[in-house]
Formats: structure tokens, C-alpha cells, sequence
């Protein structure tokens, strides 16, 4: 456990190229859909977003999630440092119910005027890909790093829980952008246990009922338990179109474009 934590950078970089280029080779390989804008614009911007919020995220929060999981630990903060239950135990409930934090933060800024005005700029992406699982905007990734640094708090959850939990939700973020499309036996079953790529491009839809379901980034029953579900969208998934009405022109694909949309008029 404490290797893990000791190298928890490594881990994530590791996860996180490993994940991103077998999903890009996929991409190439079996595309789901035709992009509709260049790979190498959305690429740019898309891949820059991930710079920048890790620049921000470094120079304005002074301490991160897994430091905070640390810190509650040695003070004794929070329910799992306060109940006796086993280790594996308060690690296992300690992501599934971070991953619920999740679900219902993502519920609030699709609710939320103020917060959706920052969200809307994932949404903006014109097509539906990895590098779209990273896309959202810095102050958008600081009021989440604020949600999960609470949550661990409260929870007192293990550092090795939240490190796990911080790897699985980029991998399966990037997983369940894919421009990719499983079989629908194997979809059926996977998404069971995981949100899939089909499952979340619903979310995708310029349809704003589809935009308001399927939540979930990670575990798929929190979209079902709290009747946010949606199997598939009503246009198809070859027929459905990616986005919002809003910045439609391929322009607003550019990164300084990016991080102004939210101070931009419209819904």
C-alpha cells in the first residue's frame, strides 16, 4: 500500500498513457463514427485542457485528494477512521461511494445554471472520442477536486482507496469516450459493471433529454438507481448528432476558444 502511494504520479501517468493509447489505436482501428472535425484541432485543444488543469490544479490547490486521505488519516478524520472495519472493506466502499459523489456532482452541473455554464464546454466537443474524456474546463477541475477532497474528508476514506479510485475513473473516462463499438451481446454484459462507450455517447446528444441521463463515468448503477438510465438514444447511435446548439462551428474547437465558452452568452 504504501509503494502505491509513494508512486502514486507514476501509477496515474503510467494508467493513464497506457489506457489513452490503446484507446486511440482502437479508434483507428474500428471507429464507431466518422469524426466530423479534425483530430489534429480537437487533439491540440483537448490534450492542451489536460495541460492547463494540471497546471492549475498543481499551482492553486494546496493539497490534493490522496494528500487529504493522508492527512484525515493521521487526525483521525472521517467514518472509516472512526469505525472498525476491515482494510479491503473501507477501501471497496470507499470507491464505490466516492464514485457516487461523482455521479451526483455531474448531476449538479447539468442542474445548476452557474456550474453547467462550465460544464457545457465538454459537451461542446463535436465529436466523441478518447481525448474528449479529458475535456473540461480548469475551473470546472477545481470545484471537483473541492467535491472529492470533502468527500474523502468525511468518509475518511484509505489513500490507496482514493489513489484506485482517481486511476479507474481517468481509465474508464477515457474507455467510455471511445470512438469505439463492442459487440451488443458484449455491451449488454459490460454494462452491467461498467459504464461502455455506447452506454455514455447517450449523454453525448445534442437532444438535451438524452444529455440529462446516463451520468455515470464509472460504475453504471447509479444512473439506474436513480432513474437517469437511458439504453440507447432515440436517433441511434449512426444517426444521433454529438453536442450542443451552442459553438457548432468548428472554430470554437481551439483551445483559446475553449476557456472562454463560459463566459459566453447562451445555454
Amino acid at each position: 500500500m504504501d509503494f502505491l502511494i509513494a508512486n502514486e504520479t507514476v501509477i496515474r501517468l503510467a494508467a493513464f498513457f497506457g489506457i489513452f493509447a490503446v484507446m486511440a489505436l482502437w479508434e483507428i482501428a474500428r471507429p464507431a463514427r466518422p469524426l466530423t472535425v479534425s483530430k489534429g484541432l480537437r487533439w491540440y485543444s483537448n490534450l492542451g485542457i489536460v495541460a492547463v488543469n494540471s497546471l492549475v490544479a498543481r499551482m492553486v490547490m494546496p493539497i490534493l485528494p490522496i494528500g487529504m486521505a493522508a492527512l484525515a488519516a493521521e487526525r483521525g478524520w472521517g467514518l472509516f477512521n472512526m469505525i472498525a472495519v476491515p482494510d479491503w472493506l473501507a477501501i471497496v466502499l470507499a470507491v464505490v461511494l466516492l464514485d457516487m459523489v461523482i455521479y451526483w456532482q455531474h448531476v449538479l452541473v447539468h442542474k445548476i445554471p452557474m456550474l453547467w455554464r462550465l460544464h457545457r464546454m465538454h459537451h461542446a466537443d463535436l465529436d466523441f472520442d478518447v481525448t474528449t474524456g479529458a475535456r473540461f474546463h480548469p475551473i470546472e477541475i477545481l470545484f471537483s477536486f473541492c467535491i472529492k477532497i470533502a468527500a474523502v474528508t468525511v468518509l475518511g476514506a484509505p489513500a490507496v482507496a482514493v489513489l484506485i479510485f482517481e486511476v479507474l475513473l481517468n481509465a474508464t473516462a477515457m474507455f467510455n469516450h471511445g470512438n469505439v463499438r463492442l459487440p451488443t451481446g458484449l455491451d449488454r454484459v459490460l454494462r452491467l459493471v461498467v459504464v461502455t462507450p455506447d452506454m455514455h455517447r447517450v449523454h453525448h446528444s445534442i437532444k438535451r433529454y438524452e444529455t440529462d441521463s446516463n451520468y455515470g463515468f464509472n460504475l453504471p448503477w447509479w444512473d439506474r438507481l436513480f432513474g437517469t438510465y437511458r439504453d440507447q438514444p432515440e436517433d441511434g447511435h449512426d444517426g444521433m448528432t454529438i453536442g450542443i446548439t451552442l459553438f457548432r462551428d468548428a472554430q470554437e474547437e481551439h483551445l483559446h476558444r475553449l476557456l472562454i465558452q463560459p463566459f459566453r452568452s447562451g445555454k
